[in-house]
């Protein structure tokens, strides 16, 4: 039986992976009670908590959570309404760098998902597995795909920054490049 010593170590292991998860993800008013709502599942659903896969459990809850969170929206009284409406999901704040941001645009959510789950919270093969609901072969070959894919719009992105930028005799601004994308200074 998981009693209240079994919660207080979860909450000591995990509680603040459960809270970067949704720094990276929510609005900063929103980070503490949705992390307070995963915890609060966990201990009520205590007995469907994996042994050895807390965290990755923590984080597939998390994700639900969320998702409820952002179906949910917030009413906002009228005098604080912003003249132009802000659709940015909080997670690609994080992201600051404009070319990453333009590569993992081109990739499905899923990728996204995949790579950040690895990238961001540190998830393994068995981890991200149990957190995406598949296999572990399932969950390696999710990641070598998102991880290609991510490749794939990267080279786009460095050939359509390419194009841009030389012509076609290689010549600025006439169409080709004369140097391969990959070696060329941005």
């Amino acid at each position: 039986m998981r009693d209240d010593a079994w919660f207080d170590e979860l909450f000591r292991l995990h509680a603040t992976a459960v809270h970067r998860y949704f720094a990276r993800r929510a609005p900063a008013a929103d980070v503490q009670d949705l992390a307070a709502d995963v915890l609060a599942t966990a201990w009520r659903r205590r007995d469907d908590v994996p042994d050895g896969a807390e965290l990755p459990w923590l984080y597939r809850t998390a994700g639900f959570v969320l998702a409820n969170h952002r179906r949910k929206g917030r009413p906002t009284p009228v005098e604080h309404l912003p003249d132009v409406a802000d659709d940015t999901d909080p997670a690609d704040l994080a992201v600051a760098d404009d070319e990453v941001r333009r590569a993992l645009a081109r990739l499905s959510a899923r990728d996204r998902q995949v790579l950040l789950l690895n990238a961001w919270e540190g998830l393994d093969g068995q981890q991200l597995a149990e957190v995406l609901g598949i296999s572990r072969g399932g969950a390696d070959a999710a990641l070598s795909r998102a991880r290609a894919r991510l490749r794939a719009a990267w080279a786009d992105d460095d050939a359509d920054d390419a194009a841009a930028d030389d012509g076609p005799a290689g010549r600025p601004g006439t169409g080709a490049s004369a140097t391969p994308p990959t070696t060329q200074a941005r």
